[in-house]
């Protein structure tokens, strides 16, 4: 791989990272931007070896074509859980394992118009919305 092909990977793990689904981007015609290569021909031309290092996922619910690094995915997973059990070894929790990871219904808007979730009160919300601690409850579960 030539310097700017691993500068672009880097750049792409990086942004899938924080991307607003973690791990993922979506495939839409910008990743050359993301990757931050100088033009669209270039890295079209140029970003084979880089794109074959990502797998693609069509969306059920928005028909949207998203590619993700594997290896990422599993870390970013595995640091999300250690990040819950050290937490929940902090704080207590609430058992309730009926509330799913993606019930948005379960958040409630606060007077100073931040949201938080109706069983865990003190835990902060993921960047898609949910609360961390029915996030790690799932994610937990589904370990077992």
């Amino acid at each position: 791989m030539k310097d700017y092909q691993q500068a672009w990977y880097l750049n792409l793990l990086f942004a899938s990272w924080v991307s607003e689904r973690p791990g993922y981007l979506p495939d839409d015609g910008q990743l050359w931007r993301l990757a931050n290569a100088r033009t669209r021909q270039f890295f079209e031309k140029e970003c084979e070896p880089i794109l074959c290092m990502f797998e693609r996922e069509g969306s059920m619910t928005d028909g949207a074509v998203w590619i993700y690094n594997r290896m990422l995915l599993d870390i970013y997973d595995e640091q999300v859980l250690k990040f819950h059990k050290r937490r929940r070894k902090s704080s207590k929790s609430t058992d309730n394992n009926t509330t799913s990871y993606l019930d948005f219904e379960g958040t409630l808007k606060k007077e100073n118009g931040r949201e938080e979730c109706r069983l865990h009160p003190e835990s902060g919300l993921t960047q898609w919305g949910t609360c961390w601690e029915c996030y790690a409850e799932k994610c937990s579960s589904q370990a077992c």
